[in-house]
């Protein structure tokens, strides 16, 4: 090879060799949810903020979800901060979120953080009285199942681009806590230091894909949504964590369909020999969530959008109460491996309880006879 040709060749390819060098995934992890969303996303970035060297948790979304964990043997529920706030660490919310100051300022009092560890960035939504009452005026709780928390319709008006006096710059009672959330997630990039985006809901709910149109949610719920409400680029990322539970569930009332049979949590309790039926309430409206069976439609679904490189499954302990004691035992066993086959893919890890330590590894020999 000789000539013009050749030196535009080695020229064409000496530069894409150094945009290659250039544009390697940074660490970032985003934590994503692959059914409706309550499948434990909150313990599991949780527990990745304490295994890993985190410098920072990014939270998006708005209020209309809240993310449960432990810490020193107490619960929370968190709807507005990111679980790294458990422990103290620097917490931030993204030009993308939504935000409740009466909601994001009672969980920085309750957890006893100063403004050093929160930074609200200074584009985030504000989520206002009058945004919850138009949703209940709209009957979004009785027609899709909606918190009406007001998140949907703070949305709407920030794609009506009226003011900026929507935003979170603009709000007396966040100006202690109001800053650049993407230039300080940079730094720690740009310095090799891992952050972690807490993504909310699930793809079930995803305002875009969602196989269920229109019982969803008001955004994105993919990793590549998270990112974007992050204000972080796609290059950044190396990890994308899913998480899944052995029975979906749904919220209360009339919240969109089941790929799979729906039972009730007296069925799970009878069936994983559970002392009592584990009722569970939503975060937020504290309503009895709808429960079904294990289907693989959707997380298929998820696994095609998200391309995740780990895979959680929680609640096992709803499969065999057995597991509880920190045992992966043969009815599981059983579980994991029909759940592989059915989605194509491998479980990297399982939750057995609520705890964020409550995640075993699952080995490869589990699903040994996985095609």
């Amino acid at each position: 090879m000789n000539g013009r040709f050749g030196v535009h060749l080695w020229e064409t390819l000496r530069w894409s060799l150094a945009i290659d060098a250039e544009t390697e995934a940074m660490p970032v992890t985003v934590v994503i949810g692959g059914q409706y969303g309550s499948e434990g996303k909150g313990k599991v970035a949780h527990s990745l903020g304490r295994k890993q060297d985190v410098a920072a948790m990014v939270r998006v979304g708005g209020p209309n979800s809240g993310h449960t964990s432990y810490s020193a043997g107490s619960r929370h529920v968190l709807q507005q901060l990111p679980m790294l706030a458990l422990d103290g660490g620097l917490c931030l919310i993204g030009p993308g979120s939504y935000v409740d100051p009466k909601i994001l300022l009672g969980e920085i009092e309750r957890l006893g953080l100063d403004a050093r560890r929160v930074c609200v960035d200074y584009r985030a939504m504000v989520v206002t009285a009058e945004d919850r009452e138009v949703e209940r005026r709209e009957d979004l709780g009785g027609r899709i199942g909606s918190t009406c928390s007001g998140t949907g319709s703070s949305v709407r008006r920030r794609i009506e681009r009226i003011s900026q006096d929507v935003l979170a710059v603009a709000a007396p009672e966040l100006r202690p806590y109001v800053g650049d959330s993407v230039a300080r997630a940079r730094r720690f990039l740009d310095e090799g230091k891992r952050v972690i985006v807490e993504g909310t809901q699930g793809f079930g709910l995803s305002l875009l894909q969602s196989p269920h149109y229109p019982y969803v949610t008001s955004r994105d719920t993919t990793a590549a949504g998270a990112v974007s409400e992050a204000g972080l680029s796609p290059l950044d990322v190396d990890e994308v964590v899913m998480v899944l539970r052995s029975f979906p569930i749904r919220v209360a009332g009339h919240s969109g369909p089941f790929d799979a049979e729906e039972i009730d949590w007296e069925t799970i309790a009878r069936e994983a020999e559970l002392a009592s039926a584990p009722e569970e309430l939503t975060s937020v409206t504290r309503r009895t969530r709808r429960v079904a069976r294990f289907e693989s439609t959707v997380v298929i679904k998820a696994l095609e959008a998200n391309r995740p490189t780990r895979i959680v499954l929680n609640h096992l302990d709803h499969v065999d109460a057995a597991c509880r004691q920190g045992d992966i035992t043969p009815k599981a066993t059983e579980f994991l491996t029909e759940v592989a086959a059915a989605i194509g893919r491998e479980i990297d890890y399982v939750g057995v309880g609520p705890q964020p330590d409550d995640l075993l590894a699952v080995s490869p020999q589990t699903f040994k006879s996985v095609k």
